[in-house]
């Protein structure tokens, strides 16, 4: 299989979501060619892609990964130099309260992808260059006490939900096709992710949407729980050098560096709405945080150790939280079109 000068033929499953809309505009920017296969669910948002839609080198295919025929049409129609996985169900709250569909999609969907992978990956000749890049998350190793620890590529697996329960799965089926068939894989596990078109279930911006309603913002049991926030943007560029460099049958750990509490967090983004968005009776949004009941197993710290990455390819995240969570708190405000939509 020829590149030329460096470009790609990818495939990105959940293009349409969060990290994947963040992948899409980055590698077609970048001039690889990239088709986007995404089954549109409710945390897809195809307006998210809006700048990239009528790029002649991007095209897009509405499938559900769970169809193995007709991604296996799909792919080997496309023939791509590397299929860069990240479509998923994604939320802890939702996986508590019916696990079935996140099993049926992270696990049942993964294994008929490679096993779509393995077929055409041997069609081409098993090319050497051929990657198959699994994208996880930290919560497959479950929690760490708050007085210290890091998740090394080393931890043990150890799944809280029956959401971080399904991504194991997947990583575990990931690693079998490695040491099964010799599929080149690269599974990365990364932490909370955050920036611009997230979707407002997740806590950064469900937090200012429901501040800005002057609704409540829940906060589970004390808003102790510590999560390690990566900007969209620092995982894209991590994704883009794994797929380049990764070394077929590694994982690699990417995190922020960024620990921070969940109330901390949230009296943050009240802070900079105070300043760019003042309430208009003059007090603080910070009012209006309550305490809800804990989340059902509520993991109580994540934090990774990314060492790998940094020595290996000189990878650090670019982005303090606090200039990230600006950032993104800035592009919410200007861009109530994306996330308001019309009643």
């Amino acid at each position: 299989m020829t590149r030329v000068a460096g470009k790609m033929r990818l495939v990105i499953t959940g293009g349409a979501g969060f990290i994947g809309s963040a992948a899409c505009r980055r590698f077609v920017a970048e001039g690889h060619e990239v088709l986007n296969i995404d089954k549109l669910t409710y945390a897809a948002n195809i307006r998210s892609l809006d700048s990239i839609k009528d790029r002649p080198n991007y095209a897009f295919e509405q499938t559900d990964i769970c169809d193995k025929q007709r991604i296996r049409e799909v792919v080997f129609g496309f023939r791509p130099d590397a299929i860069l996985h990240l479509a998923a169900e994604s939320h802890v709250d939702r996986s508590i309260a019916d696990p079935s569909a996140f099993i049926q999609t992270n696990v049942v969907g993964t294994v008929g992808l490679l096993e779509v992978a393995l077929d055409y990956w041997r069609a081409i000749d098993c090319d050497p260059s051929f990657r198959f890049h699994h994208v996880s998350t930290d919560e497959v190793y479950g929690d760490l006490p708050l007085d210290g620890g890091y998740f090394t590529e080393a931890t043990a697996y150890r799944p809280s939900s029956p959401y971080s329960a399904s991504k194991a799965a997947s990583d575990f089926m990931v690693s079998s096709w490695f040491r099964t068939y010799g599929l080149p894989v690269i599974i990365s596990n990364c932490s909370n992710n955050y920036g611009a078109f997230q979707n407002p279930e997740k806590l950064i911006p469900h937090m200012l949407v429901k501040a800005l309603a002057g609704k409540p913002l829940p906060v589970y049991g004390t808003g102790s729980n510590v999560r390690d926030w990566l900007h969209v943007e620092d995982h894209v560029d991590a994704l883009a050098l794994l797929l380049a460099r990764g070394r077929p049958g590694e994982r690699y750990n990417v995190g922020g560096n960024n620990e921070w509490r969940n109330l901390d967090v949230v009296r943050s983004i009240c802070r900079l709405l105070d300043e760019s968005r003042p309430r208009p009776e003059g007090t603080s949004y910070a009012e209006q945080i309550s305490f809800v009941t804990d989340r059902l197993g509520h993991d109580l710290r994540y934090a990774i150790d990314a060492t790998k990455i940094q020595s290996e390819f000189n990878w650090t995240p670019s982005r303090s939280f606090d200039a990230g969570l600006r950032e993104t708190v800035d592009w919410y405000l200007g861009n109530e079109w994306w996330w308001n939509e019309p009643t």
